[in-house]
């Protein structure tokens, strides 16, 4: 039986679980223009969510979101206080 590699500190994107980032993506386009944070605010979350130690598999260890889905919102923050 094979076993399943957890990814540390991967996002979906990295982790290779395209089905549920797709997901993700359909959901984050359904948030109102005024609700979302703008792209390069999105990239600056995730960039430090990737390198954040309770990251694994594409999920935050402290709160059990997808930071792909939680850093779209304007009103989220990091359950680890670093955005």
């Amino acid at each position: 039986m094979k076993s399943e590699r957890i990814c540390r500190r991967c996002l979906l994107f990295e982790s290779g679980r395209t089905d549920v980032l797709e997901e993700i993506r359909r959901h984050i386009e359904k948030i109102p223009s005024s609700d979302r944070i703008d792209d390069s605010v999105y990239q600056d979350r995730l960039t430090t969510c990737s390198t954040c130690d309770q990251l694994a598999d594409g999920t935050c260890l402290r709160c059990g979101c997808y930071p792909e889905f939680r850093a779209a919102f304007r009103k989220q923050t990091c359950p680890a206080k670093e955005w």
